[in-house]
């Protein structure tokens, strides 16, 4: 089929045609810009449908749920700041990411690191809370995340209390030969800043005398911190 030039075209039709092109831009013009709107985080699955969906790859489907839960608060068009986020939707997306891959550390990583440290208390202390619930779960391997999360509660919340419930449950439920003497130790620094001079002093000598400490090295420091902590309360 030929197509014919726009010279053949009637005049009455042309301007017709201009005519309504001009309105519509006109109409399009005049609309107010579309806004960006913010959409909340689903339900995560049941980790029985995740389970068949994974495919015998646990895993990686763990892997890609991260990615999919970290990058939700960018979206099309917007940008949406951590705290502005539902907390409560995206502790059920981590945890049900725990499910799926139990040794999994980056969750908690992503908790404690992350979603734990914004600029807002009340999901501060949400999210820490959540770290402490699953360290209890696998003590041994999850230890660090609940380290920075007293850490946090001491320097960003000024609560020593909160630091030393943590620190505490850290020596009490991690005790595998895998964690460090400082993690264990953190709830006696704490003690120190809270001005519990006797009750570190009580705390060192049971570590000393539990026959748990058997590294040298080990041995004398705590030693050396009971003394300092016997000057310090003689001064007083």
């Amino acid at each position: 089929m030929r197509e014919r030039p726009v010279a053949t075209v009637p005049k009455p039709a042309l301007l017709l045609l201009l005519f309504a092109l001009g309105l519509q831009i006109a109409w399009h013009s005049s609309q107010p810009p579309r806004l960006a709107k913010a959409e909340d985080l689903p339900q995560p699955p049941s980790l029985s449908a995740l389970r068949i969906a994974s495919f015998g790859e646990p895993i990686a489907l763990a892997k890609a749920l991260m990615l999919y839960v970290q990058a939700f608060d960018k979206q099309p068009g917007i940008s949406i700041p951590f705290r502005n986020l539902d907390y409560v939707r995206v502790q059920e997306w981590l945890a049900r990411i725990l499910e799926l891959d139990p040794p999994g550390q980056y969750p908690l990583l992503v908790a404690s690191n992350i979603y734990g440290e914004v600029s807002d208390e009340p999901r501060q202390r949400q999210m820490l809370d959540f770290v402490y619930q699953k360290f209890l779960d696998d003590p041994n391997r999850r230890w660090p995340w609940l380290a920075h999360a007293a850490v946090i509660a001491k320097h960003r919340l000024k609560d020593l209390t909160l630091a030393r419930k943590y620190a505490r449950a850290i020596r009490l439920y991690a005790t595998g030969s895998e964690v460090p003497l400082w993690a264990k130790q953190m709830e006696i620094f704490i003690l120190e800043d809270m001005d519990e001079l006797e009750s570190a002093k009580v705390l060192i000598g049971g570590l000393l005398e539990s026959g748990k400490i058997t590294d040298p090295h080990e041995i004398r420091f705590l030693e050396g911190r009971l003394k300092e902590m016997e000057t310090k309360a003689q001064a007083r």
